[in-house]
């Protein structure tokens, strides 16, 4: 019982809460915006006879410092499909707000808003951190082509993916399963992979994703360490060993 109590008392302690003025309480979560030392914060005020929980617009404003684009045509199709399958939309105001009458939805939602502002990011810069190509791509896209080659099976290459967002995978492995092939060479990318994961659990696609990372360096530490809990799998790229891990894999769904 002493482990879990110790384990709840850390757990909490990484949620930082604030009263502010005007009743408002503002939680700074553990969660990153990727790349970056920002932390997600979420802020929760009484409105209307119940509380509106928002993050200010924080993602949408990182998103445009590093390069993103909040308004393009990928965000709005994200955007459309969180209106849908959340309680979390992205407002006029370039904002991700809930709404809890109950109070005892408010914790739920600061968790949904504060997911929705790592995704909104992922989505919105994932067209600039791609930019750039190392041999890394160009190795794993041969050992792609000679597993798929190996097992009989098709390879497709830069697959845009059946759900919002319009986020695509480097390789995807025809199978029972579907192989989602996430090439980490920064850590934005790695948190689109979080982001497939994600919603092909939400709408209970076939498919697993896995995400190879270039180097730990390359994605950092910490978020390589995380994406092992929010994909398929999370792997070190190793010209070694990669091959028969993949075809490991993908025997285990065809």
């Amino acid at each position: 019982m002493e482990t879990a109590l110790n384990i709840k008392r850390d757990i909490c302690g990484l949620f930082e809460v604030y009263a502010d003025e005007q009743s408002v309480q503002r939680i700074v979560t553990p969660l990153e915006y990727s790349g970056s030392n920002d932390r997600v914060v979420v802020r929760v005020r009484p409105s209307d006879g119940g509380y509106r929980i928002d993050e200010s617009g924080d993602a949408a404003l990182y998103s445009t410092l590093n390069g993103g684009d909040v308004e393009s045509i990928f965000v709005d199709r994200w955007a459309a499909d969180l209106r849908l399958n959340s309680p979390v939309h992205f407002d006029s105001d370039e904002s991700l707000c809930a709404f809890a009458k109950d109070e005892r939805l408010v914790v739920p939602y600061v968790f949904r808003v504060a997911e929705a502002a790592q995704q909104l990011f992922a989505i919105a810069t994932s067209k600039t951190d791609r930019k750039g190509t190392s041999d890394f791509k160009a190795q794993l896209a041969a050992i792609i082509t000679e597993v798929a080659a190996s097992i009989g099976l098709v390879a497709d290459t830069d697959v845009e993916l059946p759900i919002a967002g319009g986020l695509r995978a480097d390789h995807v492995l025809r199978s029972k399963r579907p192989l989602i092939v996430i090439a980490a060479s920064t850590p934005a990318r790695l948190l689109e992979a979080e982001v497939i994961h994600m919603q092909y659990r939400a709408e209970s696609k076939p498919g697993m994703v896995l995400a190879i990372a270039e180097s730990q360096e390359a994605v950092g530490k910490r978020q390589f360490e995380r994406a092992g809990y929010y994909t398929g799998r999370t792997v070190v790229f190793s010209q070694n060993s990669l091959a028969s891990m993949l075809a490991a894999e993908v025997r285990a769904d065809h």
